[in-house]
């Protein structure tokens, strides 16, 4: 079990999914994630690509807007943002969107060693790509963050033609994450009164039809939740998120993860972390800033999220002190990584490679502040396979 089972389990006779942690008073709800000591211990001072990482972790900058992919003609996209790895023969793809109008998203291929082999565009002339979502049959999902955005089915070889998926609504969209379980998507929307919603395809593994509904769920922290179809999922005359008495409100969803019958989404408005326990329709709240004691909050601006196979959260921060923060099963909160010198950026796309070995994220605008100045990292060391 991971995470909150066991507790849920024990007290109200339910498997349920999961976050470890201590009661709250009178619920069957354990306390948000609270500051302690990582895992991998403190932060060492800066290395020469101005990260501060653990003991026994190295960086390299793979790709840098507006230059070529070493070893390959491609030149990386502006504003690099949401982002996931994907398996690929012996190596990897990893997927990062451009967050600018024209947008889009690239790619770069490694081999089993790491080594870069390759980089392409694989989707373009699409409006601010912020974040996503991978599926399990190997597309990626390309959000447009814009009043009535579209989501994007792409190819991350960059072989078969990006399709627009209108059967998933059209809202300012943010990040994606699939259920195979349940055979659903998952979908954030970044409103300051947005909705969470999750897309039910007529076919898994075929996103041409299907339903789209939004949570219901009362204005608390904590409680049950239900879904409603969405009536009308083009938006228009009436947005998607005032289609739906009851429809629950959430402040500028963002990042978006799904593993063992949970799902965790960021709320950047508030600096929340929610999570979703799928077994038994209830929901709470992972972290929030406002409710850390015992010192500063380490983790602010929250913003992309995915998790490790430790069951680790890796939270990436929009602003804040520029660190992803990691949230263990035990419900401790505490930074993995820190960029210095660029305070007027923010770092977007985590993900692992299939191995778990390496971690890949970007800064969006780098050290110049612009959206030409993204760099894109990798990240090598001992991650935690368990927890």
């Amino acid at each position: 079990m991971e995470r909150r089972n066991f507790l849920r389990g024990a007290v109200i006779g339910t498997s349920a999914a999961v976050f470890g942690g201590t009661l709250m008073r009178g619920a069957a709800y354990a306390a948000p994630a609270q500051n302690g000591t990582s895992p991998y211990g403190g932060l060492l001072a800066a290395n020469a690509n101005g990260i501060m990482l653990p003991a026994g972790f190295t960086s390299r900058v793979i790709a840098r807007s507006s230059q070529t992919v070493p070893g390959t003609s491609y030149t990386w996209h502006n504003a690099p943002d949401g982002g996931a790895c994907f398996a690929d023969g012996t190596g990897w793809i990893y997927v990062s969107n451009s967050e600018v109008t024209p947008g889009g998203a690239g790619s770069i291929s490694f081999n089993s060693s790491g080594a870069i082999t390759g980089a392409r565009r694989i989707l373009s002339n699409t409006r601010n790509n912020c974040a996503g979502g991978a599926t399990p049959w190997g597309t990626w999902l390309s959000c447009e963050e814009v009043s009535l955005g579209f989501v994007y089915e792409t190819d991350p070889k960059g072989v078969n033609a990006a399709v627009r998926r209108d059967a998933m609504g059209r809202f300012k969209h943010e990040a994606a994450a699939a259920d195979p379980v349940r055979k659903v998507i998952y979908l954030t929307e970044d409103e300051s009164n947005g909705c969470f919603y999750r897309f039910i395809p007529s076919t898994w593994g075929n996103l041409s039809s299907g339903t789209l509904q939004v949570l219901k769920a009362g204005t608390g922290t904590s409680g049950s939740f239900t879904w409603a179809n969405v009536p009308d999922r083009d938006g228009s005359p009436t947005v998607t998120r005032d289609q739906v008495s009851g429809a629950k409100r959430f402040n500028g969803g963002e990042g978006c993860h799904y593993a063992s019958d949970t799902v965790w989404f960021t709320t950047k408005g508030d600096n929340r972390v929610w999570q979703l326990n799928l077994l038994n329709s209830t929901y709470e709240l992972a972290y929030d800033d406002s409710l850390v004691t015992g010192g500063t909050a380490p983790l602010t601006g929250v913003d992309n999220v995915t998790g490790s196979s430790s069951g680790d959260l890796f939270v990436a921060e929009d602003g804040g002190n520029m660190e992803i923060c990691i949230i263990t099963p035990d419900d401790i909160v505490a930074p993995f990584l820190r960029i210095t010198g660029q305070s007027s950026s923010e770092i977007c796309g985590p993900a692992f490679s299939p191995d778990g070995k390496r971690l890949y994220f970007s800064s969006q605008r780098g050290t110049s502040g612009s959206s030409s100045g993204g760099v894109t990292y990798e990240v090598t060391g001992p991650f935690r396979t368990t927890a």
